[in-house]
């Protein structure tokens, strides 16, 4: 498995030197994750992630076609996401606030790796995730974790700044 050390190693240069900065355009659902509740991460290629929701997680969905749900951590939620509405059981409708630093993966970035398609690698919450050419790879401001965002909903949810 190709680690986030290793994907942070590799990639943050090139996400430094040719990154692009993006903004979320869409509102997102969000209410407080159940601990223990198993989420998968689909989107419209398929699944692309797990993870476990822990104490204080926020349950995130997205605005897109496919509805894709993950896990936020308490003090990554309150930076990146600001109320708006409340909704029902618990759902609130959030307005986003934070930015990334993007770049879209050709066939060159995998090949690096050994691979041609696509691989997987360690996702900053120690699951397996799938990344794919013309996915974007994705980093906070922070720049200390990163993360694939699938081409559609990323075209679906992000703006260029």
């Amino acid at each position: 498995m190709i680690s986030q050390q290793e994907m942070l190693k590799h990639f943050l240069p090139i996400l430094e030197n040719k990154g692009v900065t993006y903004q979320k355009k869409s509102l997102i659902k969000a209410r407080k994750a159940v601990p223990g509740t198993l989420i998968i991460t689909r989107t419209n290629d398929g699944d692309e992630t797990k993870n476990t929701a822990k104490a204080g997680d926020w349950l995130v969905e997205n605005q897109t076609s496919s509805s894709e749900q993950y896990l936020v951590k308490p003090e990554v939620f309150e930076k990146k996401y600001k109320l708006i509405q409340s909704l029902e059981k618990g759902w609130g409708c959030y307005q986003p606030i934070g930015k990334i630093t993007a770049i879209e993966i050709n066939a060159d970035d995998l090949a690096f790796f050994g691979k041609t398609d696509c691989m997987e690698f360690e996702a900053p919450w120690n699951e397996l995730t799938l990344l794919r050419v013309n996915d974007f790879l994705v980093t906070p401001p922070e720049k200390n974790e990163i993360y694939r965002i699938a081409k559609k909903e990323f075209f679906e949810t992000y703006e260029k700044v």
